[in-house]
């Protein structure tokens, strides 16, 4: 207890210093009290209390404060429902008809679906409400996906596509890279993805990308659009300074919106030699990934903030960054170029010196799930912030899906069993297609990061990179929009010990 030394200061108290300072005493008293002759116990996952605070949720219906989520109801679906199943509990079919009864009946009539009956179209519930489908929807009649209507989704999303690549969230609303990793996600899930939804998107993204490293919200819309007299003219690549400042969720949606974007930068920019005619294709904009997890490193805390992570510089720790945050970098990883494993014979240690306990991650997982499992847990069940706050449904999900986060590569074996499988099955998939669910379904697991403080009881059900759903269910959804079956999973070969 003795080395959890406080934030460092300079002297002069202010009402920032002094809530970092009370955060971390608040944080340091939910350690469990070492005694003299053995450590303090194991944290523990309350699986049953989370459990029945999501059924209070489902069953009984949300607390009236959340009445100012009115217009966030496929959000309060999908968190509940993802909540079970990173907990690994399934649901009945009775449930599953209720929530696709009530998902179709927010469709808008021109496409993409609304925070509530009556509402606007908008791209974070329609996100919401194609993963709560991925959840609870099935092919054939009555499964829920024969009734997303498909054309006017697409025709939703470019009528809001803007001159810079960008897309405003909802008509008449802002630009915001959140609404954009939602447009990217479902056009994904949903086989959306065209040349044409696309063009200038690539370039947007990486104008997002901040000085520290991490993006923010947008970037100036008009900065690079005319010319010396003032006529308007459309140049994607021109440079253009970036609104705001680094933040975890605005950096979480701008990576994954990267990663997805792999296929078509590969098709359709030089720097991805993956055309013939890759000479006249326009340079490939590009992204400081390095910059990226500098920033993504630097926004873990010290031992005296247990580990968690904060979405800002400079800012409170706060659980829901485990997986805005610690959840990039698996994605980051995804990007890197891959480096061959060291030979099991490498200098001064042998195979059989035991390092199989080694975690070499960029971040301390260890830590992070003493922060959630110690701090982020509500004693009456549900996940928070950090104490004393409440639970909510929105950290709950997000607790339990940093938790669940393990190490994911993007891994070639996987690719080319899928591609395989994509070229036995449907030859005249055109190439886009057929590279954007390669890329999507070819994570898996990494090995070696298996680490569950407190024992294998405190695992979870793993939650694809992407998408923040099980991979059983990016799999089911994809398979039934894209018309074909990925290969199956074989499992890790267990290594004797």
């Amino acid at each position: 207890m003795a080395s959890l030394r406080p934030t460092p200061t300079d002297g002069y108290p202010s009402p920032t210093s002094d809530l970092q300072y009370n955060t971390e005493n608040i944080l340091k008293s939910h350690l469990p009290l070492p005694s003299a002759s053995k450590p303090g116990p194991s944290p523990v996952l309350h699986r049953n209390l989370h459990l029945q605070f999501l059924l209070r949720n489902l069953l009984q219906g949300f607390p009236e404060r959340y009445v100012s989520q009115d217009a966030s109801q496929p959000w309060l679906i999908f968190w509940t429902l993802q909540g079970f199943s990173v907990l690994g509990v399934g649901l009945d079919d009775q449930t599953k008809k209720r929530a696709r009864q009530t998902l179709l009946a927010l469709q808008h009539p021109e496409g993409g679906f609304a925070g509530g009956p009556g509402q606007a179209a908008h791209l974070l519930p329609t996100y919401a409400a194609v993963c709560a489908f991925a959840i609870v929807g099935q092919q054939g009649e009555g499964g829920g996906w024969e009734g997303i209507d498909r054309k006017k989704m697409y025709d939703f999303f470019m009528s809001l596509k803007q001159p810079d690549g960008s897309f405003l969230v909802s008509h008449y609303g802002e630009v915001d890279v959140r609404g954009l990793y939602c447009l990217m996600a479902v056009a994904t899930l949903l086989d959306l993805l065209t040349p044409e939804l696309l063009r200038g998107v690539p370039e947007f993204v990486a104008s997002c990308q901040t000085y520290e490293g991490g993006f923010g919200n947008a970037s100036f819309p008009g900065w690079a659009f005319q010319d010396d007299s003032g006529s308007p003219v459309v140049d994607t690549s021109a440079p253009r300074p970036v609104l705001g400042e680094a933040h975890g969720g605005y950096t979480f949606c701008a990576t994954a919106t990267w990663v997805l974007l792999q296929p078509y930068l590969r098709l359709y920019y030089s720097s991805h030699p993956a055309t013939p005619a890759a000479s006249a294709l326009p340079p490939a904009p590009t992204v400081d990934v390095r910059a990226l997890t500098r920033w993504l490193v630097q926004m873990q805390g010290t031992p005296i903030e247990l580990g968690g992570f904060r979405g800002r510089t400079n800012k409170l720790v706060d659980g829901c960054y485990s997986w805005w945050v610690a959840g990039c970098f698996a994605l980051v990883a995804g990007l890197r170029t891959p480096h061959p494993p060291p030979s099991p014979s490498s200098e001064g240690h042998t195979a059989e010196e035991g390092w199989a306990d080694v975690d070499d991650a960029v971040f301390g997982r260890g830590a992070l799930q003493e922060y959630l499992l110690y701090a982020g847990q509500h004693p009456a069940g549900g996940l928070r912030d950090k104490p004393p706050k409440p639970a909510d449904a929105y950290h709950t999900l997000y607790c339990l899906s940093g938790l669940a986060a393990c190490g994911w590569t993007d891994e070639g074996a996987r690719r080319r069993e899928v591609v395989s499988e994509a070229d036995a099955e449907h030859a005249q998939l055109d190439a886009l297609r057929r590279e954007a669910f390669v890329s999507a379904l070819c994570w898996l697991e990494e090995e070696g990061m298996s680490i569950y403080v407190g024992g294998e009881d405190n695992r979870l059900n793993a939650t694809h990179p992407l998408f923040d759903l099980t991979v059983t269910h990016s799999e089911a959804i994809m398979a039934y929009f894209y018309g074909q079956s990925p290969p199956a999973r074989r499992p890790k070969p267990v290594v004797p010990k």
